[in-house]
């Protein structure tokens, strides 16, 4: 107690004759242990290579194009709500939102609606079954990079409730958080937060926030919230992640042994998008998703939440 971090940190690593660090995380990993670096270079003449490798699932990582395990838990957020939306022939007239991970960033919750929708435009439904693709398919898509207008949302939802008896919403955890947030401060309750500052998302709960606010509005008879985020990023990696963890490792040794510091990543601000060790004074959180890409607005309008 009282002691800096930086400082016992550096001394373990001395002592151990530590000369290079792989970290395997988002940016407050990355950049901490970057930071732990340069106290050491700069307060005991000390040098410690630090590799990192992005692993996140949010995608989040300036200028990162893209992190560790984000296209593993897509593909298994899409899975898992192909089980829980099932559960929308249990009850007449369900909600269910399908909260996924991503603080500040809509990626994942962005690309698991587009893999399960291609899943689901593959299969073939049999009248006279009531269920069908309709009543399956993603109702509505809420991101942290767009507003929600949660009453004119209601009403369009409400339509779809009407018509097919369900309606589903793919919610990213980060969604109306600043809106949630104000609401607390306002009446006077303490904001929850974590080491870094961030808003514990799950004790603000933005998924029971907007299930509440929403059942009314489309008139809900039951409502269910299903979070995927644990067992997407549990899985274990696909092909495509595999695949890129292998090309960032190999450039990872190769940085370690020429004594380059860095995080190693697809670097968008370079041409052609190398994998190289990205300096650490460019790593970053909180990189949006791009809503404006044509694909993410294709399927906004297939689903009926733009004209």
């Amino acid at each position: 107690e009282g002691e800096s971090p930086l400082e016992v940190a550096s001394q373990q690593l001395l002592k151990d004759e530590i000369s290079v660090i792989h970290t395997i995380g988002g940016d407050d990993t990355n950049t901490q242990a970057a930071e732990l670096s340069k106290y050491l270079l700069e307060q005991h003449g000390g040098k410690v290579i630090v590799v990192g490798m992005p692993k996140t699932i949010d995608n989040d990582v300036y200028p990162i194009h893209q992190t560790f395990g984000a296209d593993t838990a897509a593909r298994q957020g899409a899975l898992f709500f192909e089980n829980v939306v099932s559960e929308s022939t249990a009850n007449p007239r369900m909600l269910i939102l399908h909260e996924v991970m991503g603080r500040d960033c809509g990626y994942l919750t962005a690309a698991t609606a587009k893999y399960y929708r291609d899943d689901l435009k593959a299969k073939t439904f049999v009248a006279p079954f009531t269920t069908t693709a309709a009543s399956r398919d993603i109702s509505a898509i809420w991101i942290p990079e767009l507003p929600i207008d949660i009453n004119g949302e209601g009403v369009r939802l409400k339509k779809v409730m009407d018509e097919q008896g369900c309606v589903n919403v793919f919610l990213s955890e980060g969604s109306g958080v600043k809106d949630i947030v104000a609401e607390m401060e306002k009446a006077g309750e303490e904001v929850p937060r974590d080491a870094f500052g961030h808003v514990k998302l799950d004790k603000v709960n933005p998924g029971a926030y907007f299930a509440k606010h929403l059942a009314d509005l489309v008139d809900a008879e039951k409502t269910l919230v299903q979070k995927s985020g644990y067992f997407g990023r549990s899985a274990a990696a696909n092909a495509f992640d595999r695949e890129l963890i292998n090309k960032c490792a190999e450039v990872g040794v190769a940085a370690a042994i020429d004594g380059t510091s860095g995080c190693m990543g697809q670097d968008e601000d370079k041409e052609g998008m190398p994998i190289r060790p990205i300096e650490f004074e460019r790593i970053k959180g909180g990189k949006p998703f791009d809503a404006s890409q044509a694909w993410f607005q294709d399927m906004l309008k297939e689903i009926g939440q733009i004209a």
